[in-house]
């Protein structure tokens, strides 16, 4: 009888401050299995969200989730959580929306004769596959309405969860153009159990990409962030590239820290206890904005580059907005590989979409049929 309160369909009321500010809260939920994580389960309103001009290689995304336990302390999504009067600290990692009724209000927007069915991209503010997936299992009815209304959909994710669901993004594949891009940028193990303890292993993602190249899917890596003097060094990226092309990794994005509003504070506490030797030159690299400074970017992006082409990812891709003088103004370094566009998971926008870099054995020779550019 103590799990009944824990069916999906049971409602209880909020008692948290704000959380009358979640439009659609029917309950809140704890469960031994997530101790410390509560988890309010809301019916949504609309699941597509419209972002133009960002920038970015998309116009849309579907959120299943606000919030996230991967707990990464540099998250740039933590600001989201002040709208609902939640902080941007342990809030943003212990108190996770859920919108149960996202694949069913999806499939009611796809259905629109106003569609245009530009590619929808999933896991750009938190994490789809974050561990509450394995209990709310909200991918494969977005996976499948996004497919069946031929409708191109990208991934990117942390989590290792994914490998899941790789039979129905591979049958999406068949019908629509489908990406994947894996968030992979601390390649020592210590400081990621440190920095974004609720993350899987470097060693299970790694084996993730070979998972998802084995299904003859593309599968970009974001190394994002790269932080200053911790993950920035030559012997380091040298090794990170090094895997991620031993694994079959299609293309690459580095993407410089960087500490907006609400990230800062975070970041630069747990900084001060873990490395209290390194704030004041992050004070000093970040003292007038967000971004790195341009010098910093630029010694990166020229320390990175020769690297990136020595493990065989090529030249930047053209879909980014153009470098001011010669340099991205976010830190964004991109290397496409034989046939990707980038890390980001943006359905593969060549023909070639099956082929593996010289370092992976070439997939079996029944493949699904290419299809048309996206961009």
């Amino acid at each position: 009888m103590r799990w009944a309160g824990q069916q999906i369909d049971v409602e209880t009321p909020g008692t948290l401050p704000g959380l009358g500010l979640i439009a659609g809260l029917v309950r809140s939920v704890t469960t031994p299995e997530f101790q410390g994580i509560t988890f309010h389960e809301v019916v949504a309103r609309s699941a597509l969200n419209s972002v133009p001009g960002t920038g970015l290689p998309f116009n849309w995304t579907v959120n299943p989730y606000r919030g996230c336990t991967h707990a990464c302390r540099y998250c740039f999504a933590r600001p989201t959580h002040k709208y609902l009067e939640l902080d941007t600290g342990e809030d943003f990692d212990r108190q996770i929306v859920v919108k149960t009724n996202v694949a069913d209000v999806l499939r009611r927007e796809l259905a629109r004769p106003s569609w245009s069915h530009e590619q929808v991209a999933l896991g750009t503010n938190t994490d789809p596959y974050q561990r509450a997936e394995g209990r709310y299992r909200l991918m494969p009815g977005i996976i499948e309405a996004l497919a069946a209304s031929g409708t191109p959909l990208s991934v990117l994710t942390k989590g290792t969860l994914l490998r899941r669901d790789l039979d129905l993004l591979s049958a999406a594949a068949s019908e629509v153009r489908v990406g994947i891009g894996i968030s992979l940028a601390l390649g020592d193990e210590e400081l990621r159990r440190r920095l974004e303890p609720g993350v899987p292993s470097v060693r299970g993602r790694l084996d993730l990409i070979r998972a998802i190249r084995d299904a003859g899917l593309p599968c970009g890596v974001m190394v994002a962030p790269v932080l200053p003097w911790l993950t920035d060094s030559a012997d380091h990226l040298d090794h990170l590239f090094g895997q991620l092309s031993e694994a079959g990794a299609t293309g690459v994005t580095t993407l410089i820290l960087h500490l907006r509003p609400g990230v800062k504070d975070w970041f630069m506490t747990w900084l001060a206890r873990d490395h209290p030797d390194l704030v004041s030159r992050y004070e000093s690299l970040y003292a007038h904005g967000s971004y790195a400074s341009p010098s910093y970017r630029k010694a990166f992006e020229d320390k990175a580059r020769p690297l990136l082409d020595k493990h065989g990812f090529g030249q930047g891709s053209s879909h980014r907005p153009k470098p001011i003088n010669g340099m991205h103004p976010q830190g964004i370094v991109e290397a496409p590989g034989p046939i990707s566009d980038s890390g980001w998971g943006e359905p593969d926008p060549t023909t070639a979409r099956f082929r593996s870099p010289p370092s992976r054995r070439q997939p079996p020779a029944t493949q699904p049929p290419t299809q048309q550019p996206l961009f």
